[in-house]
């Protein structure tokens, strides 16, 4: 199945709490998406792996994704090596996205600029046919994605460009509420996380809010890019 977008996210929830909107959206405009989650999230202080692969599931029907899977990879102690980026080139050649976006470049959580750097390191190597990758013993072809972009996280990065997802939050949100095992709760019984707080809850639109304001809308969601952003024309921006 080819994709048009890959959205790669070192723990479940990276991609919805990121740019749950901007795929909503993108899927309302006929695009085919998918998601990969590179870990389990087992470190988390809230729940469990199992829960959370239940809760990710759940997430996925919601925002209408065309595929979603789990690499595996160790929750905190995954590196940017070749057995890692050799994981992800196999991704990238069995869905041939056009446009990959992945964690932030710099954010709290190790494993959200580990997971940035291992992700676009992977997509360029990817272009290489050189370098021998299989699937179900069928060999695969060389495929390096168009455009990676960094979606932004628990830091507020500047972003290089912001997307207009006035109409989709409400998707993102119930995407979110999926994982009801960490987010605030205040019937629950487990310790408070940094994203378990009402404070975090609230701060998912109205941060959103703020950057709709600065492009004259009502909601927006940032990005980040490693190159220059182009367009064909100054009628391209709004």
């Amino acid at each position: 199945m080819k994709l048009d977008i890959l959205v790669f996210g070192a723990h479940p929830d990276d991609a919805e709490l990121s740019c749950g909107a901007t795929i909503a959206k993108e899927i309302s405009l006929g695009k085919k998406v998918g998601i990969i989650d590179l870990t389990r999230g087992e470190l988390g202080t809230r729940g469990t792996a199992g829960i959370r692969d239940g809760e990710a599931a759940e997430a996925a029907k919601i925002l209408g994704v065309s595929v979603r899977e789990n690499l595996r990879f160790r929750d905190g102690f995954f590196t940017n090596d070749e057995a890692h980026q050799m994981e992800i080139i196999k991704m990238l050649r069995k869905y041939q996205p056009d446009i990959v976006i992945c964690n932030a470049i710099d954010d709290r959580h190790i494993d959200h600029g580990k997971g940035s750097r291992l992700v676009s390191d992977a997509c360029f190597l990817s272009g290489l046919r050189r370098i021998e990758t299989e699937i179900d013993d069928t060999a695969q072809q060389a495929w390096r994605p168009k455009l990676v972009y960094h979606y932004i996280q628990w830091k507020n990065l500047v972003p290089d460009f912001v997307v207009d997802v006035t109409g989709f939050m409400d998707i993102k949100v119930a995407s979110l509420m999926a994982y009801k095992s960490q987010f605030y709760d205040p019937e629950s019984s487990e310790p408070v996380t940094p994203i378990a707080t009402k404070n975090f809850k609230e701060s998912i639109l109205y941060r959103a809010a703020d950057l709709g304001r600065l492009i004259n809308s009502e909601y927006a969601e940032g990005f980040t890019v490693e190159r220059y952003v182009a367009v064909n024309s100054l009628a391209d921006l709004i």
